[in-house]
């Protein structure tokens, strides 16, 4: 018998907000996505991740009294979690430096800090799809490459010989 494939369909909202979850809702319907699900409660997001896969998911960072970093975490480093490579964008209508990059080490894939325009969210799947980053699977991390670029370093490897750095004198 095969195995049963695991179609990826949908996207998940988890805004504690049911207004904000109903405008992100409106905008991606406005794109074309026919299957929109709007969740405003921590504990229904953690049961719809586990229930099906999405194509798209995207979370408040104030959804819950702690959040859904830990969510996302367990999500991200669960090999057989239905949800484990979705791409995941963060919305925060506050974001600072040290919320951004919690939410990167939680595997979250882009950010967007409200209020955001239609256009914003539409920049943002677009890019998820355009420019795809390699799922990175580390001891203490999971999730898609943190890395926004790539650095051509030149022929020479750095760290040994040929590197630029001063030539060592002789006294």
């Amino acid at each position: 018998m095969a195995q049963a494939t695991i179609v990826k369909q949908g996207v998940l909202i988890a805004d504690p907000t049911q207004n904000m979850a109903s405008l992100i809702a409106a905008m991606l319907r406005g794109f074309g996505h026919q299957m929109v699900t709007e969740i405003t409660e921590a504990r229904a997001f953690s049961g719809a991740l586990l229930r099906r896969s999405y194509a798209l998911i995207i979370v408040d960072e104030s959804l819950g009294a702690n959040g859904p970093l830990a969510t996302l975490r367990k999500l991200r480093s669960d090999p057989s979690h239905p949800n484990r490579f979705t791409p995941i964008i963060m919305v925060s209508a506050a974001p600072d430096i040290r919320s951004i990059s919690e939410a990167r080490d939680a595997g979250v894939s882009e950010f967007l800090r409200k209020p955001f325009s239609a256009a914003d969210l539409q920049a943002r799947i677009a890019g998820l799809d355009l420019k795809p980053r390699d799922f990175v699977i580390a001891p203490d991390y999971a999730g898609p490459d943190r890395r926004r670029r790539q650095v051509d370093i030149g022929p020479s490897d750095q760290r040994g010989e040929g590197s630029d750095g001063p030539e060592p004198t002789e006294n």
